[in-house]
């Protein structure tokens, strides 16, 4: 597949002429230009007191060998501490600026040069901390691809979106061979399970339970979830729903009996109390996952955009189809 056609709108190198006459005349020869939830960002030099939000967004940056790039990160210390460091031990050197979302203080006295970061994932639409508030102190902003669907930008998400991140925040560094030799084997672990899939003609159905009692926090159709059940030979039974993380009425779950459900590992509530919740309510008797006690627990960072979703989607394969 190679790098995705559309969306990534990284300006071609800057010819030898170009360089040299920027040389002499005193500016800065890097240049790059990347598009975020439909805004054209221009990174005029590498960061170098960058932040992101959240384990998934910092494990992407992480995948890159960006920790030496980085302040540090906002947001769910405890889990990049817990989680992170097993499979980027380079976590366990990064500052946690600050607990939850940022506030615009914590920019400045940390004197952050760039904000990887989302739309519920480290910002909020109408809040303090948005891509134009802090463009005002000289400090763009990426946007997670998945995330824009909260500004309306209704496509559903595909692995094209990961490899986008990737590609485009090694533009942003200016280490463009990491994001093509990650992006590279990525599609080598996808394109292995598409050829075990290729003999099966029956898609499960699966119901994503992320937590609550009386809705359920699930997955709609433009979640990173989709894009890997979609991967995994699965099929999502909220996949109409135009949004991304949702709540759905827990009859519609009964009505469309999934017959597998993958419970997300988050929360203050264990995966093994939502599983037993489920088991014990009499309105989920029927469902089919729950009568044949098909359960998979995957994590956060498994179904929320980052580079364990490849993994989750071999693991989801397995568990669906038995290979």
């Amino acid at each position: 597949m190679g790098f995705p056609a559309s969306g990534l709108s990284i300006i071609h190198p800057i010819p030898l002429l170009a360089l040299v006459l920027a040389a002499l005349a005193g500016q800065p020869a890097f240049a790059v230009t990347v598009e975020s939830c439909g805004r054209e960002v221009t990174i005029k030099t590498p960061p170098r007191r960058a932040a992101s939000y959240g384990s998934n967004l910092t494990e992407i940056m992480l995948a890159l060998g960006l920790e030496d790039r980085m302040a540090g990160f906002f947001g769910q210390g405890e889990r990049i501490r817990k989680q992170s460091t097993e499979l980027f031990p380079g976590a366990a050197g990064l500052a946690e600026l600050q607990g939850g979302y940022p506030t615009l203080e914590a920019f400045l006295d940390n004197d952050i040069d760039f904000y990887f970061a989302g739309w519920s994932y480290g910002m909020r639409v109408g809040g303090d901390i948005t891509p134009e508030a802090l463009a005002a102190f000289g400090i763009p902003v990426y946007e997670l691809s998945e995330s824009c669907i909260r500004l309306g930008r209704a496509k559903q998400p595909s692995f094209e979106y990961l490899y986008r991140d990737v590609a485009n925040l090694a533009a942003i560094f200016d280490v463009a061979d990491r994001a093509a030799a990650l992006i590279h084997s990525y599609e080598a672990r996808l394109a292995a399970v598409t050829q075990r899939l290729a003999g099966v003609s029956t898609r499960p159905t699966v119901f994503i339970y992320d937590s609550g009692e009386k809705v359920a926090v699930s997955a709609g159709g433009y979640s990173m979830p989709q894009a890997i059940i979609d991967a995994a030979g699965g099929a999502n039974i909220l996949a109409d729903v135009e949004s991304s993380w949702i709540r759905a009425e827990w009859e519609t779950v009964v009505d469309r009996n999934p017959s597998a459900i993958v419970v997300v590992d988050y929360g203050n509530v264990t995966a093994e109390q939502k599983i037993a919740f489920l088991k014990s309510n009499p309105a989920f008797a029927a469902v089919e996952a729950i009568r044949q006690d098909r359960f998979l627990v995957l994590g956060y960072d498994d179904l929320t955009p980052g580079p364990r979703n490849v993994s989750a989607v071999e693991r989801l394969a397995g568990f669906l189809h038995g290979n």
